[in-house]
């Protein structure tokens, strides 16, 4: 009796230990998705004044420039931001099956660039074809790093005319289940979001106007990216963080009931003690 009570004993001290783990894990994840939100509003005034920017330069008069008519076999790039550790629950899956739903919609073929390693091993299973794939950031900081290589990829494919669609595919907190599936299209660009400038007096420029657009566009476009993975990291943060609470549950459930188990064997133990010093004592008289 006393050797399956030590038992009990032994894994409510592990049941101990993973409460600690999961209570530290989520509080890594609160912290990091409060990183987020404070640097989405540093992304989305940078891509604000690149826009204020674009406005400006649609009223400068540019230089007629040749329409290149795209190849035929020339398809879309889907971008696709999943997890890049576990313990989030369903995040990765639940992001590409919907990249999964938005390729068999499509009648052109697609290139998918996958950020997350999670992700990656997720879409191997999923039997998805990856033609690219980078590590998602593991804090805010390394964010401009990594916008800048997807768009170094995306301005490849569409600068050798594999591509003349480009799609980014996301989570972004909120909703019911902590985070929804969002898409966006990054290319052909949509020029008219940007309204012109209520001034008439034009801003000095050294460059070409069709050059400076032209740059003014390819930045957005990382601002747009930049902020799409900040989205991401969020959403994967409060994912994590709800599956450590409701791991942290579970937890505290299993020590409530090992805890009473090993209150009964400790009783059982004591009777049996009583009873053998009892019957003892009986016999010796």
């Amino acid at each position: 009796m006393s050797g399956k009570l030590s038992e009990v004993e032994d894994r409510i001290g592990t049941v101990h230990k993973l409460s600690a783990v999961i209570a530290a894990m989520r509080g890594l994840a609160a912290s990091r998705l409060q990183d987020a939100h404070d640097h989405l509003g540093a992304i989305r005034l940078y891509a604000e004044t690149i826009g204020d920017a674009i406005g400006h330069a649609l009223t400068f008069p540019l230089s007629a420039r040749p329409v290149e008519t795209p190849p035929r076999e020339a398809g879309e790039v889907l971008i696709v931001l999943c997890a890049e550790q576990g313990f989030a629950g369903a995040f990765s899956a639940r992001v590409l099956e919907a990249a999964r739903a938005v390729e068999a919609a499509s009648p052109r073929p697609h290139e998918m660039l996958l950020v997350g390693d999670r992700g990656l091993l997720v879409a191997e299973e999923m039997g998805l074809t990856v033609d690219w794939t980078a590590p998602m950031i593991a804090h805010p900081a390394r964010t401009p790093h990594l916008a800048g290589r997807i768009v170094a990829a995306v301005f490849e494919r569409i600068s050798d005319g594999r591509a003349t669609g480009i799609s980014i595919l996301h989570a972004v907190p909120g909703g019911a289940g902590g985070y929804e599936i969002t898409t966006k299209r990054l290319v052909p660009f949509d020029y008219s979001r940007f309204p012109l400038p209520r001034t008439a007096v034009q801003p000095r420029i050294t460059l070409d106007p069709a050059q400076l657009l032209s740059q003014l566009v390819e930045e957005y476009i990382f601002a747009e990216i930049s902020e799409a993975l900040m989205l991401s990291f969020a959403a994967e943060n409060e994912a994590r963080m709800r599956a450590m609470i409701a791991a942290h549950e579970n937890v505290s459930n299993s020590l409530t009931s090992l805890v009473g188990q090993a209150r009964r064997l400790r009783q059982d133990a004591i009777t049996e003690e009583i009873v053998e010093l009892a019957t003892g004592s009986l016999a010796r008289r």
